[in-house]
Formats: structure tokens, C-alpha cells, sequence
């Protein structure tokens, strides 16, 4: 599966994180990106360690995410930027008869992972 999303500037879309789904992410232009992953791994020698790059047309990059990383990004950029993303799975399974692996945490107030810029 791959599709392409564009984001408007100031778009923020995430954090979530994945069960079972491995994320591949292409930020090459137009605009940059803000991206911030936290691991939530328990059994991983970084859990809980935070990563915030910038990335996109003035540096472009592929940023792969493995189950149990939280991640989001944002356009900061001041045009709309194009993502590509190819994970490891479809997103609702053959025929979109799966449950969506998705583990939103968007909308908890009390949530950890915010993109602070």
C-alpha cells in the first residue's frame, strides 16, 4: 500500500502509533516538516526517549516507524507539502475488513506526546 497526502501549513496530523503497522515516511518537498516520534516500547532500550527532526524539502528524508513509536508531524513550512507513505500493511486489511491499527492519542488531554515547537 503507498498513498500521498498533502498538508496544508500549520497542519498537524497525529500523534498515533501502531499496533502491528510499520510506517515509511518520504518528506521531500515542497515544504518542511516538523516530525516528533516518541518510543512507547516498554521492552526497547529507548522507551520513552523523544526524537524531533525537520525535515522535507531543505532536508529531505525517509523516516521509518516501527510498531509502538508514536509519531507526528507538522507543515511548517509556508506552502502545502506533499508525504508520501508506504507501510507495511493496508490500512484496513483485504477488503478493509480488519480493524484500522491505529492508536489515536490526539484527542486525550493528558497525553504525553504533544509537538511542541
Amino acid at each position: 500500500m503507498a498513498y500521498a497526502s498533502l498538508t496544508k501549513p500549520g497542519t498537524q496530523r497525529g500523534p498515533h502509533e501502531h499496533e502491528g503497522q510499520t510506517d515509511y515516511f518520504c518528506f521531500f518537498g515542497p515544504s518542511d516538516f516538523r516530525i516528533v516520534l516518541w518510543d512507547n516500547r516498554p521492552s526497547s532500550s529507548t522507551y520513552g526517549n523523544k526524537v524531533s527532526e525537520l525535515v522535507g524539502q531543505d532536508r529531505p528524508a525517509v523516516v521509518i516507524v516501527p510498531p509502538g513509536v508514536v509519531h507526528t508531524y507538522k507543515n511548517v513550512g509556508k506552502v502545502e507539502g506533499l508525504v508520501v507513505n508506504c507501510p507495511n500493511r493496508l490500512y484496513a486489511g483485504k477488503d478493509r475488513k480488519e480493524k484500522v491499527d491505529e492508536i489515536r492519542h490526539e484527542e486525550n488531554g493528558d497525553s504525553p506526546f504533544r509537538l511542541e515547537e
